[in-house]
């Protein structure tokens, strides 16, 4: 097949020309990714007769600053949420398919199979809830399209390095939180930005759109946090595709998780991190509103994953050579429930 032969070619992701190889790749996956060895079709849409009101918290009465500490106790919880799902046999999760380490087509193997942090956890999720980790299809998601796809139904969950924000929390419901990360700066090595600061005076930035990087940004150019003359307009679906941008020069520097921006660095040798994290954040699992049930058994799952030593094991295989093994994001947080 040409595109596994394209695929396997692209060894390390390293340079411009691999890099836009991949991402042309990506556009002609978006959305239709198959099933990975399961069964079934798309969940229904939300709202449906008998589903259990949701009791998190709405953004009005929200603060960022315990954000990650306002989801449901975990509980083997059975409703109509998990029922939909059972009965189809398989768990429909929206990923990301080229974020290296964490949801990624791996160019050196001959496998169409999806790797990373991310899809470890998916596949644990479906094992706990369906007694199988095989019993889960894929849907890539655009950054830009993570609430909507859940909001439609289109998925049953979305685990794709989605941070937990009150903002968010007026769309979705989040599970616990998994991992914690921050805000950082990407740029070339050469580059005389050092970080979040005043040095992107008169830069062009580039995040993604619908991005907590983003909404950083705006706010703090709004507030003078930020120089007012970094250029904040260059914005795309696809938080991959500002590495593209960063690498043919059309912008200076990147914003956006420093868990994603260590990965990039670590496929291309000519950017690097500037500075250090600017934020505290917490990436969760996204469900529907309204679906309890299904928003505890998450909740189990993640805290047996995190008792067992699972997460521990996936950190050390997927991540712990970008983001290190005593770095911050090392050990999974500590959940505190509503």
């Amino acid at each position: 097949m040409r595109v596994r032969r394209l695929r396997s070619g692209l060894r390390g992701w390293g340079g411009v020309g691999a890099m836009a190889v991949v991402c042309v790749l990506a556009l002609a996956f978006v959305l239709v990714l198959p099933a990975t060895r399961s069964h079934g079709g798309p969940p229904p849409a939300a709202g449906g007769a008998g589903a259990a009101r949701g009791v998190q918290a709405r953004a009005g009465d929200c603060d960022d600053g315990d954000v990650q500490n306002r989801s449901l106790a975990p509980a083997d919880a059975d409703g109509p949420a998990v029922e939909r799902i059972r009965k189809r046999g398989s768990l429909v999760v929206g990923v990301d398919q080229n974020s290296y380490g964490w949801g990624y087509r791996n160019p050196n193997s001959t496998s169409d199979d999806l790797d990373g942090f991310d899809i470890a956890l998916a596949r644990r999720i479906a094992q706990d809830l369906l007694g199988s980790p095989t019993k889960v299809t894929f849907r890539a998601i655009p950054t830009n399209e993570r609430e909507h796809a859940v909001e439609s139904g289109r998925v049953d969950l979305v685990v794709r390095t989605m941070t937990i924000t009150c903002k968010r929390l007026e769309k979705v419901a989040f599970s616990a939180p998994y991992f914690l990360t921050g805000q950082q700066v990407l740029a070339p090595r050469t580059s005389p930005i050092t970080g979040y600061d005043a040095s992107l005076a008169g830069k062009k930035v580039c995040s993604a759109t619908g991005s907590t990087a983003y909404d950083h940004l705006s706010a703090d150019r709004k507030s003078g946090a930020l120089p007012a003359s970094t250029d904040i307009s260059t914005t795309v679906p696809n938080q991959l595709d500002c590495l593209v941008r960063l690498q043919l020069g059309d912008v200076d520097a990147v914003v956006t998780d420093g868990a994603l921006a260590a990965s990039q660095a670590a496929q291309d040798p000519a950017v690097e991190l500037k500075g250090g994290t600017f934020t505290k954040e917490y990436y969760g699992v996204a469900m529907q509103r309204g679906a309890d049930d299904l928003v505890r058994q998450v909740n189990r799952s993640l805290e047996d994953y995190r008792k067992d030593g699972g997460w521990k094991a996936a950190y050390d295989h997927w991540l712990s050579a970008t983001l290190g093994k005593d770095s911050e994001s090392a050990t999974p947080p500590a959940p505190a429930y509503r």
